[in-house]
C-alpha cells in the first residue's frame, strides 16, 4: 500500500526531532575554513548592523529559518512556532514541501499558518521537481496564493527519491520544468536538500532562469538517513541498506558555496548550527544563510524556544563580525579566508582558485 504524502510528512517531522538524522562521515567543510581573525577590530560591537536584503525584501539578520514541515494537521503548531518567531527576529521562512495539500486540500492550513503568523517576513514556498513536471505551472501559482508566498522554492530531492521506496525516481525533464515556472510573478529558489549543487548544475539552473540558488550541502540533515529510519520501522532492508550506503553522499556546503557561484543570489544551507557557520558562509560567497534542524525540538515546545534559538545564532554572528573588525554584512563578503585540509584538496581539485583574499 502505498503511504500518503501527509502521513510520510510527519513521520519525516518525528523522526527529525527524536533520532540521529545529521551527516556522520561527512563534516560541512567549515572545520576547513579560517576567517581572519582582527585583534584590533577597531568599532564598537554595539554598532555592528547586521541587516540585509534579499531577493527585494528586508532582513533583519542574514538568515532564514528553512523549510521544515506541513502537510499533516500535527504540523499547524509546530509551523504557528516557527513563523512567529520568524516575524518577531525578523528572518525569513520556508514551509515544507506543499505537496501534500495539492493532494489533499484539507491540509492548506498547515501551510497557511505561517503567512498567517508572519505577515510581514520573506516567506518562500516549496514544492519538487517531479512534481511541477505532474501538475504543472498553474497548479504551482495556486501553492504561491496559498501562503502569499514572496518566492518558491523548488527542491531537488533526488537521492532521497532514490532511498524512498515511493520516490519518483524519473528526473528527466526537470530542468525543462523549473524553465517553465521561472515564468512566475515571484522568484524562483532552486534549493538541494543535503546533498549539494555542482557548479555544472547551477550554470544549468541560471541559464533556466532562476532567481536564487539554495546549496543544500552535505552537513546537516541526511534525509538518506531519515528514510534508513523509516526503512528500519517497516523491516524494509533494500531501502535500509540504501539509506546507510548513501547517507553521506553529495558535496559539503562550504566548497559548495564556491561551486554554485554564478552571479546569482546564493543561499547557504547544510549543517549551518552557529553564528560562525554564518559569518563563514557569508565571507565564501552567499548572500545569507539558513538551518532547519535545530529548530525542530524548540518548534515542538512552544515559540519562544525558537526565538531563544534564534537569538543565540544571531548573536554569534555579531560576535564573529565583531573579531573581523566588520561593521555590516556588506563588509564581511570581503573577509579574508584561509581554506585548509580536505576542503582545499577538494576545490583545487575541482579547478577553483582558492589562493584570495575574498570570493567576491
Amino acid at each position: 500500500m502505498i503511504m500518503s504524502t501527509s502521513k510520510r510528512k510527519i513521520e519525516h517531522l518525528n523522526f527529525c526531532a527524536h533520532s540521529p538524522v545529521e551527516s556522520r562521515k561527512k563534516g560541512t567543510g567549515f572545520e576547513d575554513i579560517t576567517l581572519i581573525h582582527r585583534a584590533l577590530p577597531e568599532i564598537n560591537m554595539d554598532e555592528i548592523d547586521l541587516s540585509t536584503q534579499f531577493l527585494g525584501k528586508d532582513f533583519s539578520a542574514p538568515f532564514m529559518i528553512a523549510s521544515i514541515t506541513g502537510g499533516h494537521e500535527d504540523t499547524i503548531p509546530v509551523n504557528r512556532s516557527l513563523a512567529k518567531a520568524a516575524e518577531k527576529m525578523g528572518v525569513g521562512i520556508g514551509v515544507g514541501s506543499q505537496r501534500a495539500a495539492i493532494e489533499d486540500p484539507a491540509q492548506e492550513e498547515s501551510f497557511r499558518v505561517v503567512r498567517e503568523e508572519a505577515p510581514n517576513a520573506f516567506v518562500y514556498g516549496n514544492i519538487g521537481a517531479a512534481q511541477i513536471k505532474e501538475y504543472g505551472v498553474e497548479v504551482v501559482e495556486k501553492l504561491v496564493d496559498m501562503i502569499d508566498a514572496d518566492a518558491m522554492a523548488v527542491h531537488l530531492n533526488f537521492l532521497q527519491e532514490a532511498v524512498q521506496p515511493e520516490g519518483d525516481r524519473n528526473a528527466s525533464g526537470s530542468l525543462e520544468a523549473i524553465s517553465e515556472i521561472c515564468s512566475l510573478d515571484v522568484p524562483v529558489i532552486v534549493k538541494e536538500t543535503g546533498s549539494g549543487i555542482p557548479h555544472e548544475d547551477a550554470v544549468l539552473l541560471k541559464k533556466a532562469g532562476v532567481s536564487a540558488i539554495d546549496v543544500g550541502g552535505v552537513g546537516g540533515t541526511s534525509w538518506s538517513g531519515v528514510e534508513f529510519y523509516r526503512a528500519k520501522d517497516r523491516d524494509d532492508l533494500r531501502s535500509q541498506l540504501l539509506g546507510e550506503i548513501f547517507w553521506d553522499h553529495g558535496i559539503p556546503t562550504a566548497p559548495d558555496i564556491m561551486e554554485c557561484d554564478v552571479s546569482l543570489p546564493l543561499i547557504a544551507t547544510g549543517g549551518i548550527r552557529s553564528g560562525l557557520d554564518i559569518a563563514k558562509s557569508l565571507a565564501l560567497g552567499a548572500d545569507i544563510a539558513s538551518a532547519a534542524l535545530p529548530f525542530v525540538e524548540p518548534a515542538l515546545k512552544n515559540e519562544q524556544e525558537v526565538v531563544d534559538t534564534l537569538s543565540d545564532i544571531i548573536y554569534q554572528l555579531k560576535v564573529a563580525m565583531f573579531l573581523c573588525g566588520c561593521k555590516t554584512i556588506n563588509e564581511l563578503h570581503h573577509v579574508p579566508v584561509v581554506v585548509t585540509g580536505w576542503t582545499r584538496e577538494y576545490l583545487l581539485q575541482r579547478g577553483f582558485e582558492i589562493n584570495k583574499s575574498s570570493t567576491r
